[in-house]
């Protein structure tokens, strides 16, 4: 794979040649399978913070650009595809599931790009190109994790909770979700978010760039991240400029204890 190659060809990809698009066909199909294998993140930790790398989401966007929709193998009473990017699990066999030692339940649908790491369950959710999952996650009913997104190890994305992506709406950050985190049925999760490590979020909780996260404890204001071990609950505050209107925030209300740990802890039972 050639990095320049791509990311001059995504600088000039409205002028793109037939030719140059045949030759720079196979670094781009070299790119999303290193990113399908791990090699290749969106993000990546440095110490306490997070390395973007957009030459991941200039390569996939290319992909688009590239590839031709075809019909993917769904299998006897199973839904076929028609797409640009493969599904990740079309060709595996037995040996390939056990080797990589995943439980995928029918519905559970990942694209060719995606990383799912060893002791991952996938429920009937949707895991998009690029995204990164660490091992023994759980990605749950109905949820859904967007291009490019990073799931840590150990967490429990429950049912109906969306991650979202880089590619559109168009951004530079993907949501970022680290290590041992609780998302709760239905919350959404968007605009390169970074939530920290053994953080629980709430059942219905919006986080975007935008949202006001107050620490109930403080007073404290912040957006764009939520700080480890915070536990976080759908809240309103009162609009500084109209007392009379009240407006959504995400409620920092404590950290977690024994407590919520005992709630919200993983069980390795369906991880077996």
């Amino acid at each position: 794979m050639n990095r320049s190659l791509v990311e001059s060809a995504f600088e000039r990809r409205g002028s793109l040649s037939e030719e140059e698009l045949a030759a720079l066909a196979p670094h781009v199909a070299a790119g999303l399978a290193a990113l399908d294998r791990g090699e290749l993140r969106a993000a990546r930790p440095q110490g306490p913070e997070w390395v973007v790398d957009t030459f991941v989401k200039k390569l996939i966007l290319l992909s688009f650009l590239i590839g031709t929709n075809e019909v993917g193998s769904g299998g006897p009473r199973r839904p076929k595809s028609f797409d640009k990017i493969a599904l990740k699990f079309e060709t595996w066999d037995d040996a390939a599931f056990r080797d990589a030692r995943l439980r995928v339940v029918p519905g559970g649908v990942v694209r060719h790009g995606a990383y799912v790491a060893p002791g991952v369950v996938l429920m009937p959710c949707f895991v998009n190109v690029g995204a990164h999952i660490g091992p023994g996650t759980m990605i749950d009913t109905w949820a859904t994790v967007g291009s490019c997104a990073q799931i840590g190890a150990r967490c429990h994305i429950s049912g109906g909770a969306g991650i979202g992506g880089v590619l559109e709406p168009l951004g530079e950050q993907p949501v970022i979700v680290e290590d041992d985190v609780f998302v709760g049925a239905r919350s959404e999760i968007a605009e390169g978010v970074v939530v920290r490590r053994g953080a629980v979020i709430g059942m219905g909780v919006f986080l975007g760039r935008s949202t006001p996260i107050v620490d109930r404890a403080t007073g404290k204001v912040t957006y764009g991240e939520v700080p480890e071990n915070a536990v976080v609950v759908p809240g309103s505050r009162i609009d500084a400029n109209n007392p009379d209107i009240s407006v959504y925030a995400a409620i920092i209300v404590k950290h977690a204890d024994d407590r919520t740990r005992g709630k919200t802890a993983l069980n390795d039972l369906v991880r077996d």
